[in-house]
C-alpha cells in the first residue's frame, strides 16, 4: 500500500503544473508503483489469488491510461 508521503512524492515528479494532481500521467505513475507492489507480494505468497485479481485489474486501468495518453499525443 502506498503511503501518503510516497504519493504526494510521486505526483510531485510527474506533475505538469503547481495544481495537478489526477492527471494521466500521474495516474499511471501512481498505478505503477502499485502494481511494483503487489508483484513483490505475489513473488512471496504465490497462492493469494484475489491480490493477483487486483493486480490484473490495476494493470488494465494502467493501460487504459497510456492508450489515451499516446492517442493524445498523435492528435499533437
Amino acid at each position: 500500500m502506498l503511503t501518503t508521503k510516497k504519493k504526494q512524492q510521486i505526483v510531485k515528479k510527474h506533475q505538469c503544473h503547481e495544481t495537478d494532481t489526477g492527471s494521466s500521467k500521474i495516474q499511471v505513475a501512481l498505478l505503477t508503483e502499485r502494481i511494483e507492489q503487489l508483484t513483490k507480494h505475489l513473488k512471496k505468497n504465490p497462492k493469494d489469488h484475489g491480490s493477483r485479481r487486483g493486480l490484473l485489474k490495476l494493470v488494465a486501468e494502467r493501460r487504459a491510461h497510456e492508450k489515451y495518453l499516446t492517442s493524445k499525443k498523435k492528435k499533437k
